[in-house]
């Protein structure tokens, strides 16, 4: 169009700009722009757009020379285009930097809004900074700046993150002098904050005050008093509040109902909880994931694999097929209930329907091989691990500990060790009490003393170690350099 004459349409370039930035090709958002600066003119829109796409993909430095260009070019950023930088900056958790832009504002002749001091507000909460955060609000006031609510929710977030909960509600309950109704985010973070601390009383008060004030529970209020309910093992306080909320007419959500189920499973209550499930779906809510693999994991850990795989082939007939915990907890079921092959299907199975295996899976794995002996397997597993672009945990590495020292390989449990250290992946006490057991096991008792001791006096491992170790292997005379009190009962 440009090569025959024609002057680029804004409008259309933005559009372009975006669409190729949300589909991350950069380059043709780039293309795009230079040519509408060489033939066309760009606007504050076409910029702001494409210093966004930049700060989405964390290309910080290149969002800031197009503000340069533009500035150049006699387009003035505007407000929006700082609180895109704002954001960006907050979101990374660039703080510092994003301050420097805030106080930059002024030489431009341009106005901090309440989105700006909100982006702000949000981010010094996160990084526990209340007082600050409240100042901020202040100096918004002074500006004749109106907060929104979702100001305040941050603001009463970040109290009650600092533990000033009394403080939040005080709050809470004078924001209609500043203009203000509280909303049902306000409650809901009030009332997790009081439950969490088994403040049962005051969660009652902010529900009275909530109603008062013609704000009606929601499905949220209802599910946060379910799950505190359960978690201070209120099992039929918590079906009465489930009860009473469907009787309000209000539905209850997959959410809802799992801290009943997790509950059920933990008391080892199996049955109920399918049960519940079952109550769920005639009472036309759709059980998720999370519902299912909570069932699934209790009923492995109970050692009834074959229901738990009953359950599972159903998966995928729901609205929730199984994803990978579904896969990870069925591999170690079928596994530890003494059937590695299906086991090791079920592996394939999630690979040919394009479900990728992630950490869990891989020290799941590592785990059963190990637990069979099967250590050379591990660690092809091991190496085929971190291949696949999962850093092998502390987790994994003190799995193949074990796994070595139980069949007494101490040569290659020392090289798993030393690999372990090559990776950054520091060993911890358990890593050398696994060790340190394993050489003792093997008939390297003076050995095993001799490092236990040598980690005893830097600090590695506990004293109270070294003295189960003693009795285990008593070793007389051993470490004169060690006091009689260091390793008598």
């Amino acid at each position: 169009m440009v090569n025959k004459g024609f002057k680029p349409d804004v409008i259309l370039c933005t559009k372009l700009i975006k669409g190729f930035l949300n589909a991350r090709n950069v380059a043709k958002a780039v293309r795009v722009m230079a040519i509408l600066e060489s033939h066309g003119e760009p606007d504050l829109f076409a910029y702001n757009a494409l210093i966004s796409g930049f700060c989405k993909m964390n290309q910080i430095e290149s969002a800031n020379k197009v503000l340069h260009r533009m500035r150049n070019r006699g387009c003035l950023p505007d407000i929006v285009t700082y609180n895109i930088l704002i954001g960006s900056l907050c979101s990374r958790g660039k703080l510092e930097l994003a301050r420097e832009v805030f106080s930059q504002l002024a030489l431009y002749d341009c106005h901090p809004t309440v989105i700006t001091y909100t982006i702000l507000i949000d981010a010094i909460i996160v990084q526990g900074g209340i007082d600050e955060a409240m100042k901020l609000l202040k100096q918004m006031l002074s500006e004749e700046l109106q907060p929104d609510m979702y100001t305040y929710n941050a603001v009463v977030r970040g109290m009650c993150k600092e533990g000033m909960v009394d403080q939040a509600f005080d709050f809470i309950m004078n924001l209609a002098e500043l203009g203000c109704e509280p909303d049902e985010i306000s409650y809901n973070i009030l009332l997790r904050a009081f439950l969490s601390r088994g403040r049962w009383i005051d969660g009652e008060r902010v529900i009275e005050k909530m109603i008062s004030r013609s704000c009606e529970p929601n499905v949220v209020i209802y599910s946060i008093l379910i799950s505190s309910l359960c978690h201070d093992g209120k099992m039929k306080d918590a079906i009465v509040v489930l009860k009473t909320m469907m009787a309000k007419g209000l539905t209850p959500d997959a959410y809802s109902f799992d801290p009943v189920i997790s509950a059920l499973c933990k008391d080892g209550r199996l049955d109920l909880a399918i049960e519940f499930l079952d109550f769920m779906i005639s009472n036309g809510c759709s059980p998720d994931i999370v519902n299912y693999n909570t069932i699934l994991a209790a009923l492995c850990k109970s050692g009834k694999a074959e229901e738990a795989l009953e359950i599972f082939e159903k998966l995928s007939q729901t609205d929730s097929p199984p994803n990978v915990s579904s896969y990870n907890t069925m591999i170690s079921g079928l596994w530890n209930s003494g059937d590695p092959k299906r086991a090791l299907n079920m592996v394939s199975e999630m690979v040919d329907k394009g479900i990728d295996a992630d950490q869990i899976t891989y020290n799941s794995l590592i785990s059963c091989l190990c637990r069979d002996a099967m250590v050379e397997e591990a660690i092809e597993l091991l190496v085929d691990m971190q291949n696949s672009g999962f850093k092998p945990t502390i987790i994994s590495y003190n799995t193949m500990l074990l796994g070595l020292c139980k069949i007494h390989n101490i040569d290659t449990a020392i090289d798993i060790l030393a690999v372990m250290v090559e990776n950054g992946v520091r060993p911890n006490e358990t890593s050398y009490i696994l060790l340190i057991e394993g050489m003792a096991y093997s008939g390297w008792r003076a050995e095993a003393m001799e490092l236990a001791n040598s980690l005893v006096s830097i600090g590695v491992v506990s004293k109270d170690f070294f003295k189960r170790l003693n009795r285990t292997f008593p070793m007389i005379n051993v470490y004169k350099d060690l006091s009689n009190s260091d390793i008598e009962k």
